[in-house]
């Protein structure tokens, strides 16, 4: 056969391939990026400038709202001279004034209101820590000082309505009227109840009506009756503990009725069924001593709840971790004070758009806001 003949015959083949293949992509077309692994890049305008010269101490809680509006608690006391200059007598600088605890933004970053603090016919915490906004229009907040054995309800301007416990000495883990110390609330609006986190001073999940304050139940590590026993500080090589550490750091709900919980000293995610019942457990950097590797939990917005992120202070990071196993898939964030960077991440919340809020203690101070640039809502 003459080469020109070979030319034509190989020219023929690769058009009638290339066309295969172009109808091959019409009716079996390329898997979009839906479902991607949550991915975010740090908006470092957010928030904007407070009004009124007020300054962010150590931001104790952060929670997105009904509403998709962002609410923080933080600590005034926290802060030293030098950032509350201008609050001292005489003056020692222009700047600044702390602002309120608590404190309500938008997405954009605008403060809509502000409140908190001392007021008549309560007592206000020691030291703020903690915060949850439930759709009848309530916000919980709580401490952790000394004696901050009490959750505080009030309304969504600041208006006291009841509270949980006393600021008294605990009474331990298996009373029923007191709290200790406790960390962070979880609200479950079908049965009208409210979680705590029990929490610095205690060692287990409380339940009470959110409505009437009665006590429900409460549980331990592994589900079982929690008790107060001293207990050696955390170690890598050691056998699992048993109990929960110091602090029970944080409780979430998911909408299929499991509740994770914070175990922060011992590196680990608990998962149970609302009445108490164990279901199962994730490590997470098994070697981190000091204050721990698990702080806080978001759950992904995605129908299924895909993922969970989770708040990591020791090691200034966020884990991105799949909800059905405990797998970690990703993560973001670094020690340091650069914006998308943290020192001592210690709350977090997701709004509806995928967007996540974190809030600093120690010397952070601050909050920051991370926009979802991932296609992982569907």
């Amino acid at each position: 056969m003459a080469p020109w003949h070979d030319r034509a015959g190989f020219a023929s083949a690769l058009a009638r391939h290339a066309l295969s293949i172009l109808i091959a992509a019409f009716a079996f077309p390329v898997a979009s990026n839906a479902g991607d692994v949550p991915t975010f890049a740090v908006d470092a305008s957010w928030p904007k400038q407070l009004p009124n010269n007020w300054i962010l101490g150590q931001v104790g809680g952060i929670t997105v709202d009904w509403q998709g509006h962002i609410w923080v608690i933080h600590r005034p006391r926290s802060l030293t001279d030098d950032e509350k200059g201008a609050s001292l007598n005489p003056p020692r600088s222009k700047c600044c004034v702390s602002a309120p605890p608590v404190l309500e933004f938008d997405v954009d970053g605008n403060l809509l209101r502000s409140w908190g603090g001392p007021g008549q016919g309560y007592e206000w915490v020691g030291r703020e820590h903690g915060i949850e906004v439930d759709e009848r229009g309530f916000v919980w907040v709580g401490g952790n000082a000394d004696n901050d054995n009490a959750i505080l309800k009030f309304t969504l301007d600041g208006k006291f309505v009841a509270q949980i416990g006393k600021f008294a000495p605990s009474l331990g883990s298996n009373d029923t009227t007191q709290l200790g110390k406790p960390a962070e609330t979880a609200l479950d609006k079908e049965a009208n109840e409210i979680y705590v986190a029990d929490g610095y001073g205690n060692r287990r999940v409380i339940v009470f009506d959110a409505t009437t304050l009665a006590y429900k139940r409460h549980w331990g590590a592994y589900g079982n009756k929690p008790n107060d026993d001293k207990q050696a500080p955390y170690d890598p090589k050691a056998p699992v503990a048993q109990q929960f550490g110091n602090p029970v750091h944080c409780v979430k709900l998911a909408n299929d009725g499991l509740v994770y919980v914070c175990d922060r000293i011992n590196n680990r995610i608990q998962v149970f069924r609302k009445d108490g019942g164990f279901v199962k457990e994730f490590f997470f950097e098994k070697n981190t001593l000091g204050n721990g590797a698990v702080w806080d939990i978001a759950i992904w917005p995605d129908p299924k709840q895909t993922y969970l992120l989770s708040a990591d202070g020791e090691n200034n990071e966020i884990r991105v971790i799949k909800r059905e196993d405990g797998s970690v898939v990703g993560s973001f964030g670094h020690n340091g004070r650069n914006a998308g960077q943290f020192h001592w991440v210690h709350a977090m919340a997701i709004d509806a758009r995928g967007n996540v809020y974190t809030a600093e203690v120690d010397t952070g101070k601050r909050i920051q806001k991370f926009k979802l640039t991932s296609d992982a809502l569907k």
